[in-house]
């Protein structure tokens, strides 16, 4: 299998630990090595693994090459600008694709947490499995436990399983607090993790029946690539679109696989807090700092000591430059404060 890592993105939720230019998967969130050395390294774990390529924006090259083990230099891609996930992942699918045409295809966010790794194992070769028979998209969902508002869903139809997995019925976006209820109540949804399996000739035809303005800029791009020769004007005019959105909410041959693993996109400050050992009234401190008289706290302050009293339920985030103050049912509002401090021009916020 071609690993594909996903690691362009700018982890805005995290703000303001987290930076354009040192975001969320550079950094040393659940232990002593970044979220993309963690995913790098449950990778190469698999059997199934011949190559794993990172896509990445240009900002970020170098810090992954200097800061990455374990990965080819040449095995890190740099996209020309920002286009979402589905130029992103069709990029580097052409580039196999020039190699190996039936070559097996594996993507994978650069910042989730996996526990299980033997189970992680299975789920693919499930993948695999199905991908022997059908000439078909597989993704991996996760098994709800909460009817979370954070993350999409997959619906899939109960009495059409293989033995290995079921046939997709619909992708949700996110959804709010009532739908996502009626999700959890209904037992044919799983969560969207955002990865997938296929094969990349299935991926090329699956996007030029779908997305065929994509599909022919990578015919294009391919032969730029076969000549060693920029594709940046190619690339500039492709529209930017997710592989959900652009894709997967639109194929009729997907199966996913409801994962055995336990799993976390550490997406928000809140996940984070799920994530850690709490100390006495289910607190969390990070670094400096202490709380008293509160409850279900998060406090991340490595190099100033920050101290809260007599709330609960909050989430406290101290560095250099900035403080974050949010309640946990809110923090998926912290992408928008990133919005509205690049639209006031504060980009040393950035």
């Amino acid at each position: 299998m071609h690993c594909v890592i996903l690691a362009g993105g700018s982890g805005t939720r995290f703000w303001p630990y987290s930076r354009k230019n040192n975001p969320k998967q550079l950094l040393n969130i659940v232990g002593d090595h970044s979220m993309l050395q963690i995913t790098v390294d449950r990778l190469r774990k698999l059997k199934s693994t011949s190559e794993i390529y990172i896509i990445t924006r240009k900002e970020l090259y170098n810090a992954i090459l200097d800061t990455t083990k374990n990965i080819k230099p040449e095995n890190i891609i740099i996209e020309p600008s920002a286009k979402n996930t589905a130029p992103a992942i069709a990029l580097v699918a052409q580039k196999i694709y020039m190699e190996e045409k039936n070559a097996i295809m594996g993507v994978f966010p650069a910042d989730h947490l996996i526990v299980g790794h033997n189970n992680f194992e299975k789920s693919l070769g499930n993948a695999f499995s199905i991908l022997e028979k059908e000439q078909s998209l597989v993704t991996i969902g996760i098994k709800p436990t909460f009817p979370s508002t954070g993350y999409g869903y997959i619906q899939y139809e109960r009495n059409s399983t293989n033995g290995l997995g079921y046939h997709v019925k619909t992708f949700a976006e996110k959804p709010h607090d009532t739908l996502a209820k009626r999700f959890i109540k209904s037992g044919d949804f799983l969560w969207n993790a955002g990865i997938f399996v296929w094969k990349v000739n299935t991926l090329l035809s699956s996007l030029q029946k779908h997305m065929p303005d994509l599909h022919d800029a990578m015919k294009k791009i391919g032969k730029c690539l076969a000549e060693s020769s920029s594709f940046d004007d190619i690339w500039d005019s492709i529209v930017p679109q997710s592989i959900d959105y652009g894709l997967m909410e639109k194929a009729n041959n997907i199966f996913v696989i409801p994962a055995d693993f336990e799993w976390n996109d550490l997406g928000s400050w809140d996940a984070l807090y799920d994530i850690f050992s709490k100390k006495d009234k289910d607190n969390v401190v990070r670094g400096l700092g202490t709380i008293i008289e509160g409850e279900n706290n998060l406090i991340q302050s490595n190099n100033r000591f920050t101290a809260i009293i007599g709330v609960d339920n909050l989430v406290v985030v101290n560095t250099d430059d900035a403080t974050l103050v949010v309640p946990r049912d809110k923090v998926e509002k912290v992408k928008d404060l990133v919005n509205w401090l690049d639209e006031k021009g504060h980009k040393d916020l950035l």
